[in-house]
């Protein structure tokens, strides 16, 4: 970078609190506290994709509510530790992760590459298992209006490859500001959504509330549940926990916007040369450690703890709605879910409990499996490049055009998975254990990593780093069970 005066810096001035940061609380003030939820809203929209949609709702057709413990610990484990941690060093020091992560000992950015690579290789597996239960909706949807000399395999195919392609062409037009705001109003629209739909189908609260706390409880199989659970138990569980929450980019992004939005240190006016500082020193060591600037920057990060809190708790509510529907409804009816159909014996099966739910269901599927795709190329981009900068520093790297090939290499790969026909769960299952668990694990470390390059007077708080800590622990926990399960499964036949 040039241009910058970071020679000159010794230690830093915290930036002022500013806007409703600094006012005395009042209602005014708490509606202005709202309106910060942006990036958050992002991740917790993207995340409700085939997790919640289809991978939840089948858990909670054959465990009922006995699974709900599973979808609170993913949401609290990711949506709070792993994204407050990543976000947070940046908004402390002002530092991109990738740079401070480009050197961990060994080749130069190895972490970094290992993430890009990841999640390349899974993100077709997680794209497919997202898309193509849309295309046999749509094929059930427009089944009579449709040629019936064309196999119901090949329409599914046709309409799952142009919903993905169209997801990829309006995913290029979108900017940050565009996607945030639609995620917003996707937020909105599932949180209602999925409300008004559980409180329609009655769930028992009782049971919800022994679900959800119900930690490790592994529940009875009973005779409609799908064989592969049966057989695959600990691995079927990895695999739903994995999918809660998406996979590990929509994370590491999140630090990401932290920058764009100018929260905590990042609004410093003079944050080049603090990152040019930051690229110089082995820790963080320019923050003043004075009581007063330290309390100055607690209350600038403020921001993100209320964003990184309200996407937790619109996860959770979608989430865990989903998982209740399943469990009220789908758990009496004996539905299984077997092969592609798994959104259109949903919609069957909320018609016959009352045709208003349909049509909620429908607006409720559709959204997030959209919001879900067409954010992704944002991510994929706006990581790949942060990440590419920091280990080749000498290379300017074109965002848009990062994009476009993304794009063309996720619609190459989508068509080709899509044509072969491979078997939902095999898909899930691979993209779970990379994108997710794995992936996820391993970032989790590198958080508590940035966390100790931090000065000790401003690192998290003891409750916090607790939290961290046995939030890896349990990330590292599933890994591995995702991992041994699907080698066993694969190879051992098992």
């Amino acid at each position: 970078m040039k241009n910058d005066d970071s020679h000159n810096i010794e230690k830093i001035e915290i930036p002022p609190v500013t806007g409703a940061f600094s006012e005395p609380w009042s209602l005014k003030k708490i509606f202005a506290l709202a309106s910060v939820f942006g990036p958050a809203a992002i991740v917790a929209s993207v995340s409700i994709g085939a997790g919640e949609t289809i991978v939840v709702v089948r858990a909670g057709a054959w465990a009922g509510y006995d699974l709900l413990w599973l979808v609170l610990l993913s949401c609290v484990v990711k949506g709070v530790f792993v994204t407050y941690l990543l976000g947070r060093y940046t908004a402390v020091s002002g530092e991109y992760i990738g740079n401070r992560l480009a050197k961990l000992p060994g080749p130069r950015g190895w972490l970094l590459i290992a993430i890009v690579i990841f999640e390349m290789v899974g993100a077709p597996l997680a794209w497919v298992p997202i898309a193509k239960p849309c295309g046999a909706l749509l094929h059930f949807l427009m089944e009579s209006r449709l040629p019936s000399t064309v196999s119901v395999t090949v329409w599914q195919n046709l309409l799952t490859s142009c919903f993905i392609t169209l997801a990829l062409l309006f995913g290029l037009r979108l900017s940050f500001e565009k996607l945030e705001k639609q995620q917003l109003i996707i937020c909105g629209i599932l949180v209602v959504g999925t409300v008004i739909g559980t409180l329609m189908v009655r769930p028992d609260i009782g049971k919800t509330i022994i679900g959800s706390i119900s930690i490790g409880h592994i529940p009875e199989f009973p005779e409609w549940t799908p064989k592969d659970a049966v057989k695959n138990p600990l691995l079927t569980m990895a695999t739903t926990f994995g999918y809660v929450g998406g996979s590990v980019m929509g994370y590491i992004v999140y630090a990401n916007w932290v920058s764009i939005h100018k929260w905590g240190m990042t609004a410093h006016k003079n944050i080049i040369g603090i990152r040019n500082l930051a690229g110089t020193r082995d820790r963080i060591d320019y923050l003043p450690e004075d009581r007063d600037g330290v309390s100055q920057l607690q209350k600038i990060l403020s921001p993100l703890r209320w964003d990184i809190g309200m996407g937790a708790v619109v996860l959770f509510i979608v989430t865990g709605a989903f998982m209740l529907s399943g469990a009220a409804v789908l758990y009496d009816l004996r539905s299984s879910f077997d092969g592609w159909s798994l959104l259109t014996d949903q919609a069957s099966v909320w018609k016959n409990i009352h045709s208003s739910l349909v049509w909620v269901y429908y607006i409720c599927i559709v959204v997030a499996i959209w919001g879900t795709l067409q954010a992704l190329p944002e991510i994929y981009a706006r990581v790949i490049q942060e990440f590419f900068q920091a280990i080749w520093q000498d290379r300017e790297w074109d965002y848009d055009k990062i994009r476009r090939w993304i794009c063309l290499y996720i619609f190459i790969t989508t068509m080709v998975i899509i044509w072969l026909n491979i078997p939902f769960d095999i898909l899930t299952q691979i993209a779970g254990f990379i994108l997710a668990n794995f992936s996820i694990a391993l970032m989790m470390l590198a958080a508590i990593y940035l966390n100790f390059k931090l000065p000790r007077i401003y690192r998290t708080r003891s409750f916090m780093l607790i939290g961290s800590l046995i939030s890896a622990v349990v990330l590292i926990l599933f890994a591995g069970i995702s991992g041994w399960g699907l080698f066993a499964k694969l190879f051992t036949g098992s």
